[in-house]
C-alpha cells in the first residue's frame, strides 16, 4: 500500500465521488486574513453582525440555511482566531472569543452558535493532539476550512457512545450515527466522537477528524427544533468511513487529567445566551419608543414614561450587564487554566464558567420574554420576528441543564468538592 501524507490523502478524498444528502461546502476561495489583535477581531465581528441582523427574521422564518453568511464568516478570519501564535494564528484569549460569539449571537443566535463546535474541536486538538496534528489542522483552518461536529447520539437513555472505530489494514473504519451535529452541514471536517479499542484491549473515547466529503459520510438536514433553526444541527451517518491514524485525537484522556476543555466549551455557550439576550434588548428599545403603548393605569401618554416599563427595562439591562461581567471574570479563570492546568485552576475555571452560564441563562430568557411583554400584542406580529429571540435562547439553554450548574457551584463552595471534568461543565 502506497503511503501518503495527510495532505495527499485529503486531496485524494476530495476527488472521491459522494452523494450526500446535503451539499458539500466548496473549498475556500482564498486564504482568510489573520486578525492579529482583539480590536481587529471584535471589529470584524461587529461589521458582520451589522450586515446579518436585518435578514435574521427572514432566515428564521424561511428556515434558510446561511450558506453565504458562513462563507463570509470564515473568510473574515474569525474562525481562525484561537489558532496559537506558534502556528500562525493570533491565539485569541477567552474573553475575546466570548465577545465575538456574543456579538454575532445578538444579530442572529444561529450564526453565533454554528462555530462553537469548531472552536471546541480546536481546543481538543490543542490539548490532546500531537505537534504534527496541530500543525496540519491549524494550517487547514488558517486556509479557511471549517470544523463541524458529530458528538451526540440519541435513541438510548445512557450517555455511552455506540459509534466505533474499527481497525482496517493500516487505518481505521468508522461506523455510527450522530444527532444534533451543529455546523456539520457547513463543515469541511467533521470531528466525530467514537470508541476505539487500544492496543492493551481497553476502549477509549477519541475524536476522529473526518473529511466532510469522504465516502460513507451522509449529512442530513433534519433538524426541526423550534429555535436555532438555521444552525444546521442535523444528523450524520457514518457507514464504513475510512479514517487515517493521523486524524485521530485522544478525547477521554484529556479529561482524565486536568485540562480546560470543559470550561472553554461552556464559556462559549454562556456567550451565546448572553448575546441573544442582548439582541432582544436591542430590538425592544426602539419598538417600545415608537410602537408600544403605556398601560391605562400608568396615566401617561407614552410607553417610555410608564413606570413599570422603565423598571422592567432597567432590570433587564442590569441583569445582562451582570451576566457580561461574570462572563469576563470567567474568561480570566479559563485563560489561567489553559496556560497552567492543574486540579485547582481547572476546578476554579469550571465553577466561574458555571456561574456565568447560569446568570446568562436567566438574563437571556428574561430579555427575550420582556421584549414581547413590553412590546405588547403588536410585538407578536410575524413581520417583526421577535419570537425568534425567545425560541432561540430557550432552545439553546437546553444544551445542558442549568440546574446542575447551581449544584456544582454550591458543592464547590460549601463542601470544597471539585466539579466533574467533562465538556458539559
Amino acid at each position: 500500500m502506497t503511503a501518503h501524507t495527510p495532505q495527499e490523502r485529503h486531496s485524494l478524498q476530495q476527488a472521491a465521488p459522494t452523494l450526500p444528502a446535503s451539499p458539500v461546502p466548496p473549498p475556500p476561495a482564498r486564504r482568510p486574513p489573520v486578525l492579529a489583535t482583539p480590536g481587529q477581531i471584535l471589529g470584524a465581528a461587529a461589521a458582520l453582525a451589522r450586515e446579518w441582523a436585518p435578514q435574521a427574521p427572514a432566515r428564521d422564518r424561511e428556515r434558510r440555511l446561511p450558506w453565504t453568511e458562513i462563507e463570509a464568516y470564515s473568510a473574515s478570519g474569525l474562525w481562525g482566531i484561537t489558532v496559537p501564535q506558534a502556528h500562525g494564528g493570533p491565539g485569541a484569549d477567552a474573553w475575546t472569543l466570548a465577545q465575538t460569539i456574543a456579538t454575532v449571537s445578538a444579530a442572529d443566535g444561529s450564526l453565533g452558535h454554528i462555530p462553537q463546535n469548531h472552536f471546541y474541536a480546536l481546543e481538543v486538538l490543542r490539548v490532546g493532539g500531537t505537534e504534527a496534528q496541530q500543525r496540519f489542522f491549524h494550517g487547514r483552518v488558517l486556509q479557511g476550512e471549517r470544523f463541524g461536529n458529530a458528538l451526540s447520539e440519541t435513541g438510548h437513555r445512557d450517555y455511552r457512545r455506540r459509534t466505533r472505530l474499527e481497525r482496517s489494514g493500516s487505518g481505521w473504519v468508522l461506523h455510527g450515527r450522530k444527532s444534533y451535529c451543529t455546523g456539520a452541514i457547513f463543515a469541511h471536517w467533521i470531528p466525530t466522537q467514537a470508541m476505539q479499542q487500544l492496543d492493551d484491549g481497553r476502549e477509549a473515547s477519541v475524536i476522529a477528524f473526518v473529511p466532510r466529503h469522504a465516502p460513507g459520510v451522509t449529512v442530513e438536514d433534519d433538524w426541526d427544533g423550534m429555535g436555532q433553526r438555521v444552525t444546521g444541527s442535523g444528523s450524520v451517518a457514518l457507514d464504513g468511513v475510512r479514517v487515517e491514524p493521523e486524524w485521530i485525537v485522544p478525547f477521554q484522556a484529556s479529561f482524565e487529567r486536568p485540562t480546560a476543555i470543559g470550561p472553554f466549551a461552556q464559556i462559549m455557550h454562556a456567550a451565546i445566551d448572553l448575546g441573544i439576550g442582548e439582541g432582544a434588548l436591542q430590538a425592544a428599545l426602539p419598538f417600545i419608543r415608537t410602537r408600544a403603548r403605556p398601560w391605562i393605569d400608568a396615566q401617561v401618554e407614552h410607553a417610555t414614561d410608564d413606570p413599570l416599563t422603565l423598571h422592567a427595562v432597567g432590570d433587564v439591562d442590569l441583569r445582562l450587564r451582570a451576566a457580561r461581567a461574570m462572563l469576563r471574570r470567567a474568561a480570566r479563570f479559563v485563560d489561567t487554566a489553559r496556560h497552567a492546568p492543574d486540579e485547582d485552576a481547572v476546578a476554579a475555571a469550571s465553577v466561574a464558567v458555571a456561574e456565568a452560564r447560569a446568570l446568562a441563562h436567566r438574563a437571556g430568557l428574561l430579555a427575550a420574554n420582556k421584549l414581547l411583554e413590553l412590546g405588547g400584542t403588536s410585538a407578536t406580529a410575524a413581520e417583526h420576528g421577535f419570537d425568534r429571540f425567545w425560541r432561540n435562547v430557550r432552545t439553546h439553554t437546553l444544551h445542558d441543564p442549568v440546574r446542575w450548574k447551581y449544584h456544582a457551584v454550591g458543592n464547590y463552595l460549601l463542601n470544597g468538592t471539585r466539579p466533574p471534568r467533562h465538556g458539559a461543565l
